[in-house]
């Protein structure tokens, strides 16, 4: 019998450590957990059923305005009127790079109702996540706000928060950082 080679046994300890990485995001459970402070349009913080530590969440799929943008204040507000309180059903997908827990939420005394990030594309509070050239899974209802004019929209000219980001920085007290002006 041959000896497995170099090569092969690299390519099968790969393959095994891509699969113990990827098992703890397919074990992944949703949660039940009551919203404490929502702090901008994607992003509020969690307690989850049981009394576990609380849970900084960034909600997938879109991108709201910074709190210092122009809209920025009225898509937090938004949300807050919307969940402040409010028992959510978090679908966990696993940390992004800042350790918040990336997630789609949905109102758990409304089951079947469609996601937040949905609803706040829909009113015209975020733009839909793009990446690697796709529009994202809100496209449908950001093209609706766009012609509609509605939230964000009716403004002139709204600049994207990964663009805002990149010209002024990091909001800081309300403020732009210190790229801004």
């Amino acid at each position: 019998m041959r000896s497995t080679g170099p090569f092969l046994r690299r390519s099968l300890l790969s393959a095994c450590l891509a699969l113990a990485a990827a098992l703890p995001l397919a074990a992944r459970a949703d949660f039940d957990a009551t919203v404490v402070t929502v702090s901008d349009g994607d992003s509020l913080r969690v307690q989850p059923a049981g009394n576990g530590p609380q849970v900084v969440i960034r909600l997938l799929g879109l991108d709201a305005p910074e709190i210092c943008q122009a809209h920025g204040r009225e898509a937090r507000d938004a949300l807050r009127a919307k969940v402040q309180g409010q028992v959510v059903r978090v679908h966990d997908k696993g940390p992004d790079a800042y350790q918040r827990l990336l997630a789609g939420i949905t109102l758990a005394a409304e089951p079947g109702t469609p996601d937040l990030g949905a609803w706040l594309v829909r009113q015209g509070h975020a733009w839909s996540w793009r990446s690697h050239g796709s529009l994202g899974p809100y496209a449908i209802e950001e093209a609706d706000d766009r012609e509609q004019r509605r939230g964000l929209w009716a403004g002139k000219k709204p600049m994207q928060p990964s663009a805002f980001r990149h010209a002024f920085g990091p909001c800081h007290e309300g403020r732009p950082g210190k790229r801004g002006a």
